[in-house]
């Protein structure tokens, strides 16, 4: 009987051990870097850079450095001041860059949209940002 006494006790021993053992391995395991998608409060207080370069009419040049919280290049345009235009059923018709309108009726000059020196395939209000991107507008004819 005390054989048998002694061998419960022993398993009894082994057994916390044993369960000692695997809290602390499983308290360990659980040191993973936990990653969290920002909240949409966060992602739109986030900031992007981008150049934005303007030619008018007599091919003069002019570049902007762009730093905006807003989701499309229309918005953070808008926000600085740089372009103006009509609101139509396709988008903002963009007849004002830096200050300098053009009439397409009158003269038949426009500003052209560009992204990345190409032709946009958006209009300016619906082209979101990407950081580190060339947008420009161009006076064309």
């Amino acid at each position: 009987m005390k054989k048998t006494g002694l061998l419960k006790s022993l398993s009894l021993s082994v057994c916390i051990v044993l369960i000692a053992v695997m809290a602390l391995f499983t308290t360990g395991c659980n040191d993973s870097k936990t990653v969290s998608t920002p909240s949409e409060a966060q992602v739109s207080s986030q900031t992007a850079e981008f150049t934005f370069k303007v030619t008018d009419a007599s091919g003069k040049e002019t570049d902007f450095t762009i730093n905006t919280d807003k989701k499309t290049v229309g918005e953070a345009l808008l926000e600085k001041n740089l372009i103006a235009g009509d609101d139509s059923e396709y988008g903002l018709y963009v007849k004002t860059v830096n200050g300098v309108t053009l009439d397409y009726d009158k003269d038949g000059m426009y500003w052209a949209f560009y992204e990345n020196g190409q032709y946009a395939s958006k209009g300016v209000d619906s082209t979101e940002v990407t950081a580190g991107a060339e947008y420009a507008f161009k006076a064309e004819k």
